[in-house]
């Protein structure tokens, strides 16, 4: 099994400009074999970032932030109670499809782990639950370093995907774990099964990473 680290930024919300910035830090260490693959875990603060593939008439600008990224897909939303996930990781077969299937089946175990009937929609890159849309993913490569990643809904707000029509979609079709289980959803829980889950995908070990110098940049 290869050697990670999970690099958790909690507890607390952490503002999406910063952590985008640690991850380009991160990729550019990756790509030279200076820092291990890493799964960083996180909640932010409210923001909307538009993919490559963004239309303008699916983003309504509603006083958040908004930012401008390099992964593909829409617009989206992240903010409290919402789990992201930015893999760092070298994709050593090059097979960008089938790291984005790997993601799918993270996800797709761990909201199963809540009783969730979650699985993979054809022609939609991430994890719906009948015909409502639980987690999204939206990546970016650089040097055949990952980044950008994941959202999983837990237990967000999700009055703020009616900022934006959320990859293209109506708002409406976005749901959470807490509102598909109708209970609770503990976040240091989710990201627990989420790091147990990504392991096993991925044949990776993954150790907790002292991060100080890290969060240092980002406080």
């Amino acid at each position: 099994m290869k050697s990670g680290r999970v690099l958790d930024l909690g507890p607390g919300r952490r503002d999406y400009g910063e952590v985008w910035e640690l991850q380009k830090e991160l990729v550019a260490a990756r790509a030279n074999d200076s820092s291990p693959d890493t799964l960083i875990l996180v909640e932010h603060e409210h923001v909307v970032t538009l993919g490559r593939r963004t239309s303008v008439e699916n983003f309504r600008p509603q006083g958040v932030p908004v930012y401008n990224v390099e992964r593909g897909g829409d617009a989206t939303y992240h903010g409290p109670g919402q789990l992201v996930g930015y893999p760092i990781i070298k994709l050593q077969d090059h097979d960008v499809h089938g790291y984005l299937r790997m993601l799918e089946e993270v996800l797709i175990s761990v909201t199963r782990s809540y009783g969730i009937e979650s699985e993979r929609k054809t022609g939609q890159t991430g994890v719906w639950a009948g015909e409502k849309k639980v987690a999204s993913i939206g990546v970016a490569i650089s040097n055949w370093v990952t980044y950008h990643g994941f959202a999983l809904n837990v237990n967000p707000d999700l009055s703020y995907f009616r900022l934006i029509r959320p990859c293209g979609l109506d708002p409406r079709v976005i749901t959470s774990m807490i509102e598909l289980t109708g209970r609770p959803v503990p976040m240091e829980e989710v990201k627990a099964r989420v790091t147990r889950e990504f392991s096993s995908v991925f044949g990776m070990e993954l150790a907790p990473s002292a991060h100080e110098a890290e969060s240092a940049k980002i406080k």
